[in-house]
């Protein structure tokens, strides 16, 4: 794969380089970001190409939300066409974004964060989903819409992201959203905003997220498969996910299930799990509206430090509507092996309902470790 340098293609250190970048991923390759801070709009991959964040390097991206093009996407498991990631790919195959650089989002209470969940808009999404209308014509004019998320390759197939340190993003950090063969290795998210979480794999399958670490506003891994009728309309699941040697200093739930999982979350297997501080080491989340099958999560190797609230979280009654919805979930075959807590109030809470029972929950350790 060639390298090409952006400042080979006009990009200034200091200056608006987004017409540069964009001109060299149209060439090809390896796309090179040299030492030096370079401001950008949103960018869009294509395959076969990498993004390369050289050490020394910043990606400070702009918080204009007019500048950023609407595009197909899913926003907290609802699909519409509303403002594009900061760094986005559609459809496309072998995309990369790798370095020890740093990717800011430049996010924070005078941008992004100032209106975390636009109610009118989201009343409108949820009335147009319920009102059956096609995605293709769920679109928000620019300025209007939501706070995008930072990484998002959608319907990709071969993603890999490494290495990278991400900052300051405006909602869910990397997002892949109906992608294959992902692998997320040795990144750096230290984005403590609301709704920060720190990698969501979006109705994926085949994903790895190793060695990487987590200083969150929210969850910091949080797996999900659509929200409610939206998500069972697409009924696409999570399934065949490994997290491994990551560590987890700040978030709600370090490893997280939920609460969008209405396509339902299958065959999660994490071990070496080094935890602080969190509320949660382990944290599965879900409600009569969501519905879905969560199933066959394993965690082994876990080591839990100083957390708020409870090692481990299982609740099919998470922010329960009132009335009770119609969609009960199931939540089934959890097993935790060699879980180990140190000044934490709770080990485990199960919180569930006659109609939504939590089956099969094994907690236990391996004396040959």
């Amino acid at each position: 794969m060639r390298d090409r340098l952006i400042t080979d293609y006009g990009a200034v250190a200091g200056t608006d380089c987004s017409g540069a970048i964009a001109q060299t991923i149209e060439a090809g390759g390896r796309v090179v970001v040299p030492p030096g801070v370079f401001l950008t709009g949103p960018i869009r991959l294509r395959s076969n190409v990498e993004l390369h964040v050289s050490a020394g390097a910043t990606l400070r991206f702009h918080t204009d939300a007019t500048t950023y093009p609407i595009v197909r996407t899913r926003w907290q498991g609802i699909e519409c066409f509303s403002h594009s990631p900061l760094i986005y790919a559609y459809g496309e195959t072998d995309v990369a974004i790798t370095g020890t650089g740093t990717l800011d989002g430049g996010a924070s209470t005078g941008n992004w964060w100032s209106s975390t969940r636009p109610r009118t808009d989201w009343e409108r999404l949820v009335q147009l989903v319920e009102d059956g209308v096609p995605v293709e014509e769920r679109v928000f004019a620019p300025g209007h819409g939501f706070r995008p998320s930072f990484v998002q390759p959608y319907e990709c197939r071969r993603v890999r992201i490494e290495d990278v340190r991400i900052v300051n993003a405006p909602m869910w950090v990397v997002h892949p959203v109906f992608c294959t063969d992902v692998l997320v290795r040795g990144v750096t998210v230290d984005s403590l905003g609301p709704n920060n979480d720190g990698c969501n794999p979006d109705s994926c399958e085949d994903v790895v997220i190793t060695g990487c670490s987590f200083t969150t506003g929210d969850d910091c891994i949080a797996i999900k498969s659509g929200r409610d009728t939206d998500g069972r309309r697409v009924a696409r699941p999570s399934r065949n996910i490994l997290i491994e040697s990551c560590r987890f200093t700040a978030g709600h739930g370090a490893l997280t299930i939920g609460s969008e999982v209405s396509g339902g979350v299958h065959d999660v297997h994490a071990w070496d799990l080094q935890i602080t501080g969190t509320d949660h080491a382990i944290r599965i989340k879900t409600n009569s509206d969501r519905g879905g099958l969560i199933e066959n999560l394993t965690a082994t190797n876990v080591t839990a430090t100083a957390l708020t609230t409870s090692a481990v979280l299982i609740t099919t009654r998470h922010a329960e509507p009132d009335p009770p919805g119609a969609h009960p979930p199931a939540v089934r075959n959890i097993t935790i092996t060699n879980l180990t807590t140190h000044t934490t109030p709770r080990t485990v809470e199960i919180l569930d309902t006659p109609e939504a029972p939590v089956e099969g929950f094994t907690l236990t350790s391996d004396p040959t470790r």
